[in-house]
């Protein structure tokens, strides 16, 4: 199943959400990053709570992303095990690149 993400104005850049239906309901998502993994391109997003605020567990959601041919923002599951663990490796090593550049 595809999610598709709705075209944001530059202004409204800082703040995107995306919301992914879920087997249990919606849910409301900042993006966190976009970013390549083995010459694919992956996102995060970060599950809010029902005020918008985000969640205190740390919990992320990777997902494939891609553009369709009419160059909109598209989501999809990443289905292999091994293409999943390749994500999140990197998204890990974004974050501690992130945290020590803070340093």
């Amino acid at each position: 199943m595809a999610e598709k993400a709705t075209p944001v104005t530059p202004e409204e850049a800082d703040d995107i959400r995306v919301t992914l239906d879920l087997d249990n309901g919606s849910v409301e998502c900042k993006i966190i990053t976009i970013f390549d993994a083995d010459h694919k391109d992956y996102i995060a997003l970060l599950p809010l709570d029902k005020n918008g605020n985000e969640n205190e567990s740390g919990e992320v959601y990777l997902y494939r992303y891609f553009e369709d041919e009419e160059g909109l923002p598209r989501i999809e599951n990443i289905e292999s095990d091994d293409e999943y663990e390749a994500a999140a490796d990197r998204f890990d090593e974004l974050l501690d690149d992130e945290m020590f550049d803070d340093i």
